[in-house]
């Protein structure tokens, strides 16, 4: 091929045409000039429009995972808050159900103290107030421990009673705590008065319950019978409810009746008591016989020799 008919011109990418500069200006002065225009003419607001409409889609395309990301951010924020919210709630309900159990328990001491209180009055007797420790270990018997004892000036022998009546008696006695045996004891016994006879009886524990022994079978006893203290035994402060009759059976071949007998203070669930000072303790000491006595004696044997 002869070198004349060779094509010299440049290839497109090395052409030049307008200058970098001149289309800076240009693209310059058409951006100034549209920015004026839609300010002044609001020219572009229809194009401006038209493209929001168009890409809308997809904007609410692309917005999707983003608000997917910020949704379950949320969520779990959400799902956090509320389980603390939960365990807090949970909290303070124990909280209030504790205090409620509290209140309850205070509710009923206060109670059983107020009824002490209204009995304390009645009782012409020294007394002070205790609170039962616990039950003695022993199955056999029934017995409590009070938190009084002889730091106190409790004494063997004292009666223990709460508002509904008699509980039992003082068996024995340490420094600061003392032992109660229950009037249920096998061991247990206390002189009673039938409130509708007048009656005077004696009544023994049997374990689970008491019954009145040494009553004739033909004895005026009626189921129902209120049986209190009679105060003749230097103890027990008299007018003190006891138990009352719950069955009466008379045998033929026995002279005596079996009568069971119901506690009237239930020895269950006791928490405070009354220990009152034996009556023995405040009555007057007995007389002793004048000293002239012996020899009056003595010469009145002489005289009859």
């Amino acid at each position: 091929m002869p070198l004349g008919t060779l094509d010299r011109t440049p290839p497109p990418f090395f052409r030049q045409g307008t200058s970098a500069f001149t289309k800076l200006v240009f693209f310059a002065a058409l951006a100034l000039f549209l920015m004026v225009a839609d300010a002044r003419l609001r020219i572009a607001e229809p194009v401006r429009d038209a493209l929001a409409i168009v890409l809308l889609p997809v904007q609410r395309a692309l917005a999707v995972p983003v608000e997917l990301a910020f949704g379950g951010a949320d969520y779990l924020r959400g799902l956090t808050a509320a389980r603390d919210a939960e365990r807090t709630a949970r909290e303070q309900l124990a909280q209030s159900a504790e205090k409620l159990a509290r209140a309850g328990a205070l509710a009923e001491e206060n109670t059983r103290l107020r009824a002490l209180l209204e009995l304390k009055p009645a009782i012409a007797v020294r007394s002070q107030a205790a609170e039962v420790l616990y039950e003695a270990a022993d199955p056999f018997s029934r017995k409590v421990i009070i938190d009084r004892g002889q730091a106190q000036g409790v004494v063997a022998g004292s009666p223990v009673v709460n508002q509904d009546g008699v509980l039992g008696q003082v068996t024995r006695l340490y420094a600061l705590t003392a032992e109660v045996t229950l009037l249920v004891d096998k061991d247990a016994a206390i002189p009673v008065l039938n409130q509708r006879t007048q009656q005077r009886g004696a009544a023994f524990g049997v374990g689970s319950g008491m019954e009145l022994r040494f009553t004739s079978a033909n004895d005026d006893v009626q189921v129902g019978d209120a049986l209190q203290t009679s105060g003749v035994d230097g103890v027990y402060p008299a007018g003190l409810p006891v138990a009352k009759v719950v069955s009466v059976e008379r045998r033929s071949e026995s002279g005596f009746a079996r009568i069971a007998l119901a506690p009237t203070a239930r020895s269950d669930g006791v928490r405070h008591v009354l220990v009152l000072e034996p009556l023995a303790l405040q009555l007057p000491p007995r007389p002793e016989p004048p000293p002239a006595a012996p020899e009056l004696a003595r010469r009145r044997g002489s005289g009859r020799r």
